[in-house]
């Protein structure tokens, strides 16, 4: 497979993104496949930063077979590994997202055209789930309420913004493990409140997920076990950070 992401150190680079990996072979190609279409657009200026961490299996080789750059953080620490790829970014764009997700082709377009109003600081993106039930709505509603009355009225999933913002706000927060995601849209949007700018939300445009969670752990997973939301809100605990994320294995469902 010929690359799809810039691959000269001498090209200059717009967009730099960045997701961490930990053993997604299942997953990585996917979301590859769509950040490649979505930066047709851009010619030359995209670059993708796979941070690997932990990997046993064939998510590095898969990455660099599309031309990603991959580096290895082996932190038990999603904001560590996050902030990783981001000093390795050459973009002045950058766009964070999980591995098993995966985006429409315009996404990239519509980042761009919003941050060139001048009006965003940056953001997040409307984002739906593979599937939905209403056990998966109603365990997405137990985390959610929780951590908008904790956070504001923000969107996650994947963020977007100038490099130099990010840096800013010392990117995400190495003390969270776990809603480090609605912390540092918090954060965000506070600082672009002072700078007569808006936290946006691309509406134009939309990335997918994965239920793998659900899948596993079952659709009303989080809504019969409110011990995990209160470890969301606490965002510091390594027993529930490790059982939701460091030390989670996918098994396939049959």
């Amino acid at each position: 497979m010929s690359s799809r992401f810039a691959a000269s150190t001498d090209q200059e680079i717009k967009f730099s993104i960045i997701i961490p990996a930990r053993n997604e072979e299942k997953y990585i190609g996917r979301c590859l496949e769509s950040l490649a279409a979505a930066a047709a657009a851009f010619p030359g200026q995209v670059e993708a930063i796979v941070v690997l961490n932990r990997c046993t299996d064939q998510t590095a080789a898969i990455a660099e077979s599309y031309g990603a750059v991959t580096l290895v953080n082996d932190s038990k620490n999603l904001s560590q590994i996050r902030n990783a790829g981001i000093r390795a970014a050459r973009g002045d764009i950058i766009v964070t997202i999980d591995a098993d997700s995966w985006v429409t082709d315009n996404m990239l377009i519509e980042i761009d055209r919003m941050l060139a109003t001048g009006q965003y600081i940056g953001g997040g993106v409307r984002s739906a789930f593979e599937r939905n039930s209403l056990g998966i709505t109603m365990s997405a509603l137990v985390l959610i309420v929780p951590l908008i009355i904790k956070y504001g009225l923000v969107t996650v999933g994947l963020f977007w913004g100038y490099k130099k913002d990010f840096e800013a706000i010392h990117g995400f927060n190495e003390r969270m493990l776990m809603a480090e995601d609605a912390d540092f849209a918090s954060r965000l949007k506070k600082w672009g409140k002072q700078n007569g700018k808006k936290y946006g939300t691309v509406t134009k445009a939309i990335m997918t997920t994965s239920c793998r969670k659900f899948d596993q752990g079952g659709d009303w997973y989080l809504f019969f076990h409110p011990h995990i939301v209160f470890a969301y809100l606490k965002g510091t605990d390594r027993k529930y950070a490790d059982e939701t994320y460091y030390e989670m294995e996918y098994k396939e469902m049959k």
